[in-house]
């Protein structure tokens, strides 16, 4: 008995791939072709993870780590780990509890979740589901409609979000093949929620950052490439940006996010915090980010795969691998905490 309980743990997910897995058997075509697909060839969908691949740590020995912390802040907030929930939209299609188990596992965690304006729960929904707990971000697309941008803007700000995140980089939504592969239909229940995003307004300027700046809550860039939008952004307010290609889900050869980084970091000199996705599957992933400047990193598609896998508890689970995969990263490169990884760490 002993011997067949020992085999059954080693079936369970230890790491973010084994959830991809778990996620391909338990997504429809439909719902995986949005999830895992990119646009165009996917060039930079793939180039995201491969950029973590060549870049290599440089350890410290004979250093005394017997005491590590993953534990950071971001805009001022004390987070578990340097590890955020990227905003990622109809979570509903990958479970039935969507953003709201998502909410309930980054509280649990301590770490804070991005809500998207895309997402299949409200704001208050959401709020209501971690009992007020955990910090939330809300995600931030301008429709043509500003009536439902500036609606759903107000009732984050009342449910107690805590930023404004604007992403920046969705003028037009990017030409994805493999949706086109599979005629890709939200489900029923779920396309009312769908249908905002036929109406993105195009003629968004750096303006708009200080009308959304006026709601009182840091403003956030996500879709930051350059450090020529990266001045730009800190010019204009924003208290973070997001070195992001949307996971390589819009415009296909652009730079993975990582390459982007130190680019982004140089130009905004510490004005703004800089935080950077596309790509994270490994807490060691988080290590590298950080030496190259980046405060934290968010995670979108290894959250998903947790969430398609085992719902809340998969979530949850994920979260703690990369907690732990950072705190054993951090002790074998000789730091103890995320604040002593710098530049010297990576190569």
């Amino acid at each position: 008995m002993d011997r067949l309980i020992r085999l059954a743990r080693v079936t369970e997910p230890i790491n973010v791939w084994d959830y991809e897995r778990l996620a391909e058997q338990r997504l429809d075509a439909n719902a995986l072709a949005y999830f895992a697909g990119g646009a165009g060839d996917e060039v930079t969908l793939r180039d995201n993870l491969a950029a973590f691949e060549r870049r290599k740590l440089r350890p410290r020995v004979l250093v005394d780590v017997s005491s590590v912390t993953t534990a950071t802040t971001v805009l001022g907030t004390d987070v578990s780990m340097p590890v955020l929930i990227a905003p990622l939209a109809f979570q509903r299609m990958a479970h039935p509890d969507g953003e709201a188990a998502t909410a309930r596992a980054a509280a649990a965690a301590g770490t804070i979740m991005c809500l998207s304006s895309a997402a299949t729960r409200s704001p208050r929904e959401v709020a209501e589901a971690c009992a007020a707990e955990g910090t939330r971000w809300f995600q931030v697309y301008v429709f043509r409609d500003r009536a439902l941008t500036e609606g759903l803007i107000a009732e984050a700000v009342e449910c107690g979000f805590t930023a404004l995140v604007l992403t920046v980089d969705v003028p037009y939504i990017g030409r994805r093949e493999r949706d086109l592969r599979v005629d890709f239909r939200l489900p029923e229940e779920l396309a009312p929620y769908g249908e905002r995003l036929k109406g993105f307004d195009a003629t968004l300027s750096w303006r708009d950052l200080e009308w959304l700046a006026g709601y009182g809550l840091p403003v956030v860039v996500k879709g930051i490439l350059t450090s020529e939008d990266a001045h730009l952004a800190c010019e204009h307010g924003a208290a973070a940006v997001v070195v992001s290609n949307h996971g390589g889900r819009q415009l296909d050869g652009v730079p993975a996010s990582l390459d982007a980084l130190a680019e982004v970091v140089e130009a905004v000199d510490g004005r703004a915090e800089v935080l950077v996705d596309g790509g994270v599957r490994r807490g060691t992933d988080a290590l590298k980010a950080i030496a190259l400047g980046a405060r934290a990193v968010l995670i979108g598609r290894a959250m998903l795969w947790g969430l398609a896998g085992a719902g809340e508890q998969g979530v949850a689970h994920v979260l703690e691998l990369l907690r732990r995969e950072v705190e054993l990263g951090l002790g074998l490169l000789g730091c103890c905490s995320p604040a002593e990884v710098t530049r010297s760490h990576v190569t």
